[in-house]
């Protein structure tokens, strides 16, 4: 697993691996940026995941989640807030974020 010291660096270098779209968190979906394509939870697999934590702010805590589809070759990026600047999900998909960050 790589290690980055900022956002920024983890985006840039994730994008030179293929990881292109940009995905947004809309409940119990995600969302394509570019092209509005939806995905549930059980679509889609995390492939790895980097936590960013604020040293003097806490507005600077995310996670950035490295996603492809199962059934559509996408391959993107999440990036979330967690703390109380986190995205309100669903159950679904809390587990399916959650899992992810204990392993």
């Amino acid at each position: 697993m790589a290690a980055y010291d900022t956002v920024t660096a983890a985006l840039a270098d994730l994008k030179k691996k293929g990881y292109t779209l940009d995905f947004n968190i809309a409940f119990d979906k995600i969302q394509c940026a570019q092209d509005g394509t939806c995905l549930n939870p059980e679509q889609f697999e995390i492939v790895d995941f980097f936590r960013f934590e604020g040293q003097t702010d806490p507005s600077d805590e995310a996670i950035v989640y490295a996603i492809e589809s199962k059934d559509q070759k996408l391959k993107g990026v999440i990036v979330n807030a967690f703390g109380v600047y986190g995205d309100s999900v669903s159950d679904d998909m809390l587990r399916k974020l959650s899992f992810q960050q204990q392993a």
